[in-house]
């Protein structure tokens, strides 16, 4: 079994995990043909795996993925009504979010919605911004959610990496504010190594 590194998040959401660290270190290997920056990075073993499934396109890492998840929220988080996976800011012809949140609710018998939140104008890449509140402001408006789907219900809102929060708190507000969630937990598979 893989072996997690769990952590707390706080925000707008009752209850927030992350499972690791995505990288545990970096190093520069040189400059390419550009002069851009090239690193070679060591992972978590969670981080590897969700590494492969979304620059190597090896889905057979989700199966495993979907069991360290699945045994963390039987023990650890409450009951929960519907798996909402955050919508994805990369375009992909195979989101590797819903492939997990597809997986993970299988293996804990809970529905997914794909449906229940979605974004409607694009941002910009929120990697290069590194201040907490311009990247909220930024996703101000970027989502909208369908009410019926979430009203009343404790959503798992569910994610591959945490970097600041900012994306999972623009989602919660709408699911409590907008859709009337009873209840919000958060979870992420991984986390970069300095929050924020």
């Amino acid at each position: 079994m893989v072996e997690i590194n769990p952590t707390r998040i706080s925000g707008r959401w009752s209850n927030g995990f992350t499972l690791d660290v995505h990288t545990t270190g970096s190093e520069l290997h040189g400059h390419d043909e550009y002069g851009h920056p090239q690193f070679a990075s060591t992972r978590s073993e969670l981080g590897e795996l969700l590494y492969r499934l979304k620059f190597r396109l090896d889905k057979t890492v989700i199966a495993e993925i979907a069991k360290v998840v699945g045994t963390f929220v039987d023990s650890y988080l409450p009951t929960v009504d519907v798996i909402v996976p955050v919508p994805p800011s990369t375009p992909r012809t195979e989101q590797p979010v819903i492939l997990l949140a597809r997986a993970i609710g299988e293996r804990i018998g809970i529905p997914v919605s794909e449906d229940c939140v979605w974004k409607v104008r694009e941002t910009s890449q929120l990697k290069n911004v590194f201040d907490f509140d311009q990247r909220f402001r930024l996703l101000d408006g970027a989502f909208e959610v369908d009410p019926s789907i979430a009203k009343s219900k404790v959503v798992l809102l569910f994610d591959d990496l945490y970097r600041s929060g900012a994306t999972l708190n623009a989602v919660t507000s709408i699911l409590y504010d907008q859709a009337g969630a009873k209840d919000v937990v958060a979870l992420t598979l991984t986390r970069t190594r300095s929050l924020r």
